[in-house]
């Protein structure tokens, strides 16, 4: 017996939707999209009992994840060292999982939560399901509903509220829209041109800019990623990235490594870093992503720096399996992907004061840490600038690196700070605090950008905030639905 023809339509409607959202990001860019892919969920959704629901959010996860972080396959496959079979295996098992926060986050909606103002309820409902995406089991903020919007009108909702305002004005847009399409509720236009239409009347600047510019070269090795931690891979990053500095140090007051430029421990380092020092103008500084090792021999991914630098940061939110093992004991050597190079590092403290370079105050943000909105707001409130160094040869050709950039330009908007970010093989670049992309090097070419930021003075009022304010309205907007489905539910008992 096979499924009725409505419920097939609506299952169809969820793999449509979890496409479109992929084409909301980088490099696609259809933010437009996104209030559509919100409308197929949504409309139908109360006719469904609640685990139709959980299936029909389950694969719209799949059908997200499994376009949106194809990248996972060429992580695990070209530089995971593991066969075909596996490597599709293993990122089957990883997009079905994560697939699994959609189906929960409906299956709640379906079961607690009337049909009565769904249109509202249900944009609360997504965007509690994302902050659960965020931190459970150390969490996946990546593709959230409201990332692909920083060159879209609502982007100056961003200095606000956050990636997860945009994700919840994008959502209420969906089921506006929805209402008004196809049960004709007229009024659904009014809150529907709000959304669209206030952020022409916000302040479109939050922060001011320091009188004079600082101007920084951003260094982008191109090294091979399965030939970095051999000998051969040390020598050539040792010589690479002292080259690239040479030409450039006489004409500007910072110079940026990306994440561990050079392969090896600090200790390892420091003839090399020292050497390059020494050709260094007194007031120039250096910055290098580097492993940093104690004396308990724990190892940290870092940032540190020579020249004209205070301070250094070791990086405080990990990726699992990347930079850490989750059940280690049990995990280690099972296959060569659980034994990537320098896969056991430790987390750095959560408060870490800014670094100083070049008289400039610098919130860092190694990597991953970039797409984590309440980190980055904690940094940003103390500095007059986001660096972000990363290593993206992980991702290979593939959108991951576009989509990472898209994140990196959104946390600029959202804290109102210009974000320099420093990549192995790209894409580095220069971007200003609006967002916009000021200077960007090639893909894949050994090669070094440079340009001019400037510190930015004064907090956004998300950067005051942080993403509670989002949360919490989108909490308020579950009570009516909840309230009324408890009422029906005391009736009918």
């Amino acid at each position: 017996m096979g499924l009725p023809p409505a419920l097939l339509l609506q299952l169809l409607a969820a793999l449509v939707a979890g496409g479109f959202t992929t084409l909301t990001a980088s490099p696609f860019e259809l933010w437009w999209l996104g209030p559509v892919a919100i409308g197929l969920l949504y409309t139908g959704l109360h006719a469904l009992t609640p685990a139709q629901a959980a299936l029909k959010g389950w694969l719209y996860g799949v059908a997200l994840f499994a376009s949106g972080t194809s990248w996972v396959y060429v992580s695990i496959h070209d530089y995971g060292y593991t066969s075909v079979p596996l490597a599709v295996f293993l990122t089957t098992l990883f997009v079905t999982i994560l697939a699994l926060f959609f189906a929960g986050t409906f299956w709640l909606y379906r079961r607690f939560i009337s049909a009565r103002l769904a249109f509202i309820s249900f944009a609360g409902a997504w965007v509690l399901g994302e902050v659960l995406r965020t931190y459970l089991f150390t969490g996946f903020p990546w593709l959230l509903l409201g990332s692909g919007y920083v060159d879209s009108p609502l982007a100056a909702w961003a200095p606000v509220g956050g990636v997860y305002l945009l994700s919840l004005l994008v959502a209420l847009s969906g089921t506006f829209a929805a209402e008004l399409l196809f049960r004709r509720q007229w009024w659904a236009v009014a809150p529907l041109a709000a959304i669209w239409l206030i952020p022409m009347a916000l302040p479109q600047q939050w922060t001011t800019q320091a009188s004079d510019p600082t101007r920084v070269a951003l260094l982008q090795g191109n090294l091979p990623q399965l030939l970095k931690w051999t000998p051969e891979g040390q020598r050539t990053a040792a010589n690479t990235y002292s080259e690239l500095t040479r030409e450039v140090a006489d004409e500007v007051d910072l110079i940026v490594w990306p994440e561990t430029a050079l392969p090896m421990v600090e200790e390892q380092a420091r003839p090399v870093l020292e050497r390059v020092q020494a050709n260094l103008p007194p007031d120039v500084a250096l910055l290098t992503g580097i492993v940093q090792r104690d004396e308990q021999e724990r190892y940290f991914n870092s940032v540190i720096g020579v020249g004209n630098v205070e301070g250094s940061y070791q990086k405080e939110h990990l990726v699992p399996f990347g930079e850490y093992l989750p059940l280690e004991s049990v995990l280690r050597g099972a296959i060569d992907f659980f034994d990537l190079p320098m896969s056991a590092f430790t987390k750095g403290e959560h408060e870490q004061t800014p670094m100083q370079a070049a008289g400039i105050s610098i919130g860092n943000a190694i990597c991953y840490e970039i797409i984590y909105p309440q980190l980055v707001a904690r940094r940003a409130q103390d500095s007059d600038v986001i660096m972000t160094v990363s290593n993206d040869t992980w991702f290979g050709a593939s959108i991951g690196p576009h989509q990472h950039l898209q994140m990196a330009r959104l946390r600029a908007l959202e804290n109102g700070r210009y974000v320099i970010r420093a990549t192995s093989n790209g894409i580095t670049a220069i971007i200003d605090d609006n967002g916009r992309i000021v200077k960007r090097a090639p893909q894949f070419e050994t090669t070094l950008l440079t340009g001019e930021f400037y510190a930015m003075e004064g907090l956004t009022p998300f950067t005051r905030t942080g993403s509670w304010p989002a949360w919490l309205l989108a909490g308020l907007m579950l009570v009516p639905g909840m309230a009324t489905a408890r009422t029906t539910r005391q009736r009918r008992s």
